[in-house]
C-alpha cells in the first residue's frame, strides 16, 4: 500500500485505471506526465498485481485497467485518508 501512497504518479495512474481501461498515451495526456514515467509508473503496479494488461501481444496501444486487488489498495488509502483527516479525502 506504501508503494503507491509514496508514488504521485503511480497512485494517479491507478485511480483513473480504476474507473477504465486506458493506454499509455491516454494516461500521459489525462495526468500531464510524460509517457515515459507513466508507462514506468504502469510496470511497477503490473509487477505488484495492481494493474493488468489487457492487450498483451500488441506492440502500441495496450490498454491497461486496476485489479480488483488494485482497487482494494485505492479504497485501503482512501479510508485511512479519511479517518486521519476527516475534512479532506484522498487525492
Amino acid at each position: 500500500m506504501s508503494f503507491v501512497k509514496r508514488g504521485k504518479i503511480r497512485r494517479e495512474v491507478l485511480k483513473i485505471l480504476s474507473i477504465n481501461p486506458r493506454t499509455p498515451t491516454e494516461l500521459a495526456k489525462e495526468t500531464k506526465f510524460h509517457r515515459s514515467a507513466v508507462s514506468r509508473a504502469l510496470l511497477d503496479l503490473e509487477s505488484k498485481g495492481l494493474v493488468t494488461c489487457l492487450t498483451p501481444k500488441e506492440k502500441l496501444g495496450r490498454l491497461y485497467q486496476a485489479t480488483e486487488k488494485g482497487k482494494q489498495v485505492l479504497a485501503k488509502l482512501a479510508k485511512i485518508s479519511v479517518e486521519n483527516n476527516p475534512r479532506h479525502a484522498f487525492k
